[in-house]
């Protein structure tokens, strides 16, 4: 025969687990998806996107007599949506280049599992978005859901080419101005240099030793005593440094005939 009263106390604490599991899966979600809700969004608000839904949902004006809503072009819807698809193309290659190395960085503890979970909320919310554009353009053309994100990719293209451009011509100026102080430095600096050689020449030069030309009383010329000199005494003697060409040449010690 079945002991109930004894099998009471297990299918009771059996029970009690299961319920107090439950309850605290039950709350344990529901606290973390109000704390994922209240995350800070990884990207600001879609502009792009709300001009779309607002420019598809146009409301007619409150001071119109008719209820019906004004008509939109296409041609304005598409471009709108063109816009909004491009928003969505940066923002795509904004996260698959952040999710390395945030990945990276979870795994050696420097950024906190919130970080995280903003980052993989915004991984799927974007996700959804592309999943959306797919399917509004197909609604506005067939099968442009197939090429709109190429165009976008182009326009994307063109875009960051385009904010390039712009930022070096910002700094072409300030660069310009660089280069002419730079410039005038260099040169100023040569031309101090060429200075200073030159006056080192000239200094050298002025030390040098001029050679010294001696010339000795000629024939029939009164002698320092008073006495007459001799024919030839007189002799022509270049003093110092080497013989100048065409005065000795390069004898100093020949003597010169005198008229007899």
């Amino acid at each position: 025969m079945v002991d109930w009263i004894g099998l009471a106390a297990p299918v009771a604490y059996l029970g009690i687990l299961v319920g107090s599991m439950t309850t605290f899966r039950f709350f344990y979600k529901s606290r973390q998806a109000a704390r994922t809700a209240s995350l800070q969004p990884w990207f600001p608000a879609h502009l792009q996107r709300n001009i779309y839904l607002s420019l598809l949902h146009l409301e007619p004006p409150a001071s119109s007599p008719e209820k019906k809503p004004p008509t939109v072009p296409d041609s304005i819807l598409k471009a709108a949506l063109l816009r909004r698809a491009t928003e969505d193309i940066h923002r795509m290659i904004s996260i698959q280049s952040a999710k390395q190395a945030l990945a990276t960085l979870l795994a050696r503890g420097s950024v906190g599992d919130e970080l995280w979970q903003r980052f993989l909320r915004a991984e799927k919310e974007m996700e959804e978005e592309l999943k959306d554009v797919v399917a509004e353009a197909n609604a506005l053309a067939s099968g442009w859901g197939h090429t709109i994100f190429q165009s976008a990719n182009e326009m994307a293209n063109n875009y960051i080419v385009r904010k390039r451009y712009e930022e070096v011509q910002a700094q072409a100026k300030s660069e310009r101005e660089w280069w002419d102080r730079k410039r005038a430095t260099t040169q100023a600096e040569f031309m101090k240099e060429l200075d200073q050689g030159s006056a080192v020449t000239s200094s050298k030069a002025s030390a040098t030793i001029t050679p010294a030309r001696v010339v000795l009383p000629a024939p029939g010329t009164p002698a320092a005593g008073g006495e007459r000199g001799s024919d030839e005494d007189a002799v022509l003697v270049d003093a110092g440094g080497p013989t100048t060409p065409g005065l000795g040449g390069g004898k100093s010690g020949k003597k010169k005939k005198g008229k007899k």
